[in-house]
């Protein structure tokens, strides 16, 4: 069947869908622990106490026991959903109707992982979270590993590729930096409803958001428009083994499973050491991630034109390096007299530069590597290889969780260590990137491509050619 380049508002519509599910996934990673494992300032300020607190077992606490094993769990269930896509014959397309089933369910096990855990006993408390984050990472799952898979679908060309990859990064840090005005919003309903219902109020208010966000590329998408919609007849085992023995994807998939580990100490720390370290309100967590955010995509257009002309390996290297840097100093924020918006502003634009190129550029190197393994095995299997990556993030961000929520009980000093912690992941990180080919892998991309639009047309986004599957 004949298919077409997605044109720019398929490319658009798509990103909206990643603003919905970055808003649902930063509220729970940037706000799951400082609700259940809340600061001395915040518990001061009216936040109860739900769960159990302090060190449990083998240095770790409750809630990063239950954090771990949730996505843990969401990680092993990732490679069934992807196989599952993969091989869904379906007239809607093979991602489309999980999309339009399960953005629902995604954006309200949101609202109840904030809710359900508030009803009993701690003991009771610590049971129901545990179930609730766990189809909570199922629901997201369900959502973002078909989405995910029209990645390269949808990108048919490098330079697609990289204007796609563009787009989502956008929308993924403005829903990011959304997430992070939930105790702005909070404000206005503290005084009537308490500190604990305020943000459950907010987090609502922002699911429905979300959940609008996410239906609409499920609705305005045709899936066999633009992609390989034909089902793989490969078992889930094989899929597996086959995705994770292809030697470039297992350098990929180890670089992100360090960056993971280090994103998420640092963004879970982000609300500890904004109050703790620089002493600043916690309202300010989202000035500093909007200003992050908006310095980060000044960056974009440059990082665009750059992967173009010269290759993502080395901007991906260069990123995990700087944010080295911008890890390091946060570790030793609020010291030697410095302001602390001088701190925070300083901190903020070091993120920057190396947010901008990480947020585009990894998704691309994977649709790369995704579209050279299907040309070389003959097998569309999109769905698997997004799944690993989204495995790498749980992995990643599980490890993250123990590791910050056990260091940060030792407070202050604490929250230092784990700013440290995440710049020693960062560099090995880099360090494994380094071992990328990219020059192999962009040869079987680029060849394939010549050969479905006919030479140098498959660099042209705008290009109403169609592609012969």
């Amino acid at each position: 069947m004949e298919k077409k380049l997605a044109d720019g508002r398929v490319l658009r519509n798509f990103a909206i869908g990643q603003l919905g599910w970055a808003m649902l996934s930063g509220i729970v990673s940037n706000w799951l622990l400082y609700f259940y494992m809340p600061s001395e300032e915040v518990i001061a300020q009216g936040m109860p106490l739900f769960i159990t607190q302090g060190i449990v077992f083998a240095g770790m606490t409750v809630i990063g026991l239950i954090t771990a094993f949730c996505r843990l769990v969401d990680g092993f269930i990732d490679p069934y959903i992807a196989s599952r896509s993969d091989s869904l014959d379906d007239p809607r397309g093979r991602r489309i109707p999980f999309l339009r089933r399960f953005a629902i369910p995604f954006a309200a096990m949101t609202v109840i992982v904030f809710t359900v855990p508030c009803l009993g006993s701690e003991a009771f408390n610590d049971v129901m979270l545990l179930i609730c984050l766990v189809l909570f990472y199922v629901s997201l799952s369900l959502y973002c590993t078909p989405f995910n898979a029209l990645i390269p679908e949808l990108g048919r060309t490098q330079e697609l590729r990289v204007n796609l990859s563009t787009y989502i990064s956008v929308t993924y840090f403005v829903g990011t930096a959304t997430a992070y005005l939930v105790p702005t919003i909070a404000g206005f309903f503290q005084g009537p409803l308490g500190m604990a219902n305020s943000y459950r109020i907010t987090i609502c208010i922002l699911a429905v958001i979300a959940c609008l966000c996410m239906l609409v590329p499920a609705f305005t998408i045709d899936e066999n428009l633009y992609a390989e919609t034909e089902p793989s007849s490969t078992p889930m085992g094989a899929s597996v083994m086959k995705t994770f023995s292809n030697k470039e994807f297992q350098t990929f998939e180890v670089s992100d499973i360090l960056y993971w580990v280090a994103i998420t100490m640092f963004q879970t720390g982000m609300p500890f050491y904004v109050t703790s370290l620089m002493g600043l309100d916690e309202s300010m967590n989202f000035v500093l991630f909007a200003g992050m955010t908006v310095i980060s995509l000044l960056f974009y257009a440059p990082v665009n034109i750059l992967a173009k002309k010269m290759g993502k390996k080395k901007l991906v290297a260069f990123a995990f390096f700087f944010f080295c840097l911008a890890f390091g100093v946060t570790s030793v924020c609020g010291m030697f007299g410095i302001p602390a918006l001088v701190w925070g502003g300083f901190v903020a634009v070091l993120a920057a530069i190396p947010m901008a190129i990480l947020g585009i550029l990894p998704q691309a190197v994977l649709a790369d590597i995704a579209e050279a393994d299907a040309v070389e095995t003959g097998e569309n299997r999109e769905g698997m290889f997004y799944a690993a990556r989204t495995f790498s993030m749980t992995l990643g961000q599980s490890l993250a969780m123990i590791l910050f929520s056990s260091i940060a009980t030792f407070g202050g000093t604490g929250y230092r260590v784990t700013a440290l912690v995440a710049t020693a992941f960062c560099l090995l990180g880099g360090l494994v990137f380094l071992r990328y080919h990219e020059g192999d892998v962009l040869k079987v991309v680029t060849a394939h491509t010549e050969a479905l639009l006919g030479g140098s047309s498959a660099e042209r986004t705008d290009d109403p050619s169609l592609i012969e599957e």
